[in-house]
């Protein structure tokens, strides 16, 4: 009974070690241009100059970037801001995305970003708007915390809109804000976001 009881021990500790390091196998941020699609492998040229083959899954969401208007953002409204921190505590968006509701709550709170050096990403409800000298004011608030935003009036807004596979084309610039390093080192995505009518996702 006892070897039966350590064996079955060993397998569960197996299994739940697999399951634990598939869970934790590290993403890749990537953003860049499609250069050709051969059936779920996308070719990449990405920001950096390098070229990747990322495969996606079978079941890939893809999502259009879509421009939209400073006006859209709401109170209640769930962003994602890139900005740059000020010396008195605040965020200077240089990119706002606006959330779809089925998508609210998605990585919520804030963190170092790489659209460039030392720039930020806070994702999280409006809970005040109110216009300034500089731009627009804007209070957000995420689970941990909360944040001011000044957004000029020349950041680019923009929104995440339901897209397919037909939009993923040669010359496409596209973000994927997490593809999964495989063992065998090749990079596999379940999402991927398209700039709508040629613009470059600007997160």
């Amino acid at each position: 009974m006892t070897s039966r009881l350590l064996a079955a021990a060993l397998t569960f500790a197996t299994v739940f070690g697999a399951s634990a390091w598939a869970q934790q196998q590290p993403t890749v941020r990537i953003r860049g241009t499609i250069e050709a699609v051969d059936g779920n492998v996308l070719s990449i040229k990405s920001r950096e100059g390098a070229d990747l083959k990322v495969r996606m899954t079978d079941n890939v969401a893809v999502f259009g970037v879509a421009r939209t208007e400073l006006s859209e953002i709401k109170e209640g409204s769930y962003i994602g801001v890139t900005g740059m921190p000020e010396p008195d505590g605040t965020q200077r968006a240089v990119a706002v995305h606006i959330f779809p509701e089925n998508q609210r709550g998605a990585a919520e709170g804030f963190r170092p970003w790489d659209a460039r050096p030392n720039s930020t990403m806070t994702n999280a409800t409006v809970a005040q708007t109110v216009k300034g000298t500089d731009g627009q004011n804007i209070l957000v608030k995420y689970k941990d915390g909360e944040k001011k935003v000044v957004v000029p009036p020349d950041t680019p807004v923009v929104t995440f809109i339901a897209g397919d596979k037909s939009e993923l084309k040669p010359g496409a610039k596209i973000i994927i804000f997490g593809a999964a390093k495989k063992e065998d080192g090749t990079l596999e995505a379940a999402r991927v976001n398209v700039g709508r009518n040629g613009i470059t996702p600007p997160m």
